[in-house]
């Protein structure tokens, strides 16, 4: 499986839930909260979309762990 690249929802949807379909690409609804995104989707015929909050902003973390 390829990676997806989720730039240009991120770009759009920071900050924001979003509802997508199976290919994991596309946003079927968004909102400030989970239930208003829900409500969105299944009043669009979608009852078990996937859902993920979209970060407001990205920051990477690099790190080790010391196992002694």
């Amino acid at each position: 499986m390829a990676a997806i690249d989720w730039t240009k929802i991120y770009k759009k949807y920071k900050g924001l839930w979003v509802a997508l379909k199976d290919d994991e690409q596309t946003v079927i609804s968004s909102g400030k909260t989970l239930k208003e995104t829900a409500e969105k989707a299944k009043t669009k015929g979608f009852e078990k979309p996937i859902f993920m909050r979209i970060p407001q902003r990205v920051s990477y973390f690099a790190g080790k762990n010391y196992i002694r």
